[in-house]
């Protein structure tokens, strides 16, 4: 990544964001570099990769591959498996009674086959998936998107830089989507389209036990994300309207 670009959003996000959360950063390697190889959870269990992220938000670098990753969801939406199992239609609606919950988030099996059908094929493009935060970014790592764990003043301000330069009122997707996958499958999605979208997310009610209660993801393209960075010093951002926001982000960072 061109350092420069680093420094500059850096910079920007102090004088703009003061104490605001930096982002992180997802990219796929075929080996772990300097981030710590991520252990897979005790007994083979269950383990949300949201809980794990904590730490990369913290300023640590994390290298995931499909061994460690203790969800299936996220095996998939971190694109290391292609396909979801046999009864995940009906996990994520009615269940099977005797046999499997259902988390329903769909009213019926059908839907979830409905929903599912025609969603784009995502394989991971490398063995590992490595999580730094901004300012860890190193000259040869390739982002492919910056992660936001924001509070609401955060998100508007992000929200409305999202659309700066954009034409329509559309530049934030939020679909339907596993926390895991509005951070790394959509996002890594929208970076290879001709006009890449920003993705909100967390709004997956299994995973926000994870996140503090005010907090939501926002993730930008790295196409996007350069765009954005380049207009912060002319947008609303030096502005009065900003300012009063700007204060709010400043004194919530300080009561922390």
């Amino acid at each position: 990544m061109d350092i420069q670009l680093r420094d500059e959003f850096t910079a920007s996000w102090k004088k703009y964001f003061p104490g605001a959360e930096l982002p992180v950063v997802f990219f796929f390697s075929a080996e772990p570099g300097d981030a710590e190889p991520v252990k897979p959870p005790a007994g083979r269990g269950h383990r949300c990769v949201i809980a794990d992220l904590v730490r990369a938000r913290r300023g640590a670098s994390l290298c995931f591959d499909e061994a460690s990753l203790g969800c299936p969801g996220a095996c998939r939406f971190f694109g290391f498996r292609s396909e979801p199992g046999p009864e995940f239609r009906y996990f994520l609606s009615t269940g099977i009674p005797g046999k499997l919950e259902g988390e329903r988030y769909k009213k019926t099996p059908e839907l979830v086959d409905a929903m599912m059908r025609g969603q784009p094929e995502f394989k991971a493009p490398a063995r590992h998936v490595i999580f730094k935060r901004w300012d860890r970014i190193g000259d040869g790592d390739s982002p492919e998107a910056a992660v936001f764990f924001a509070p609401p003043d955060v998100l508007a301000g992000l929200f409305a830089l999202a659309n700066f330069d954009e034409e329509g009122a559309d530049a934030v997707r939020c679909p339907m989507s596993a926390g895991c996958g509005a951070i790394v499958r959509l996002p890594y999605l929208e970076a290879r389209s001709p006009d890449p979208k920003c993705v909100l997310g967390m709004f997956d009610v299994s995973a926000r036990p994870f996140v503090e209660e005010n907090i939501l993801t926002f993730a930008v393209p790295m196409p996007k994300m350069a765009r954005m960075i380049g207009n912060m010093k002319e947008s609303f951002l030096i502005a009065k309207s900003w300012a009063k926001l700007k204060a709010r982000i400043s004194s919530a960072a300080a009561k922390k």
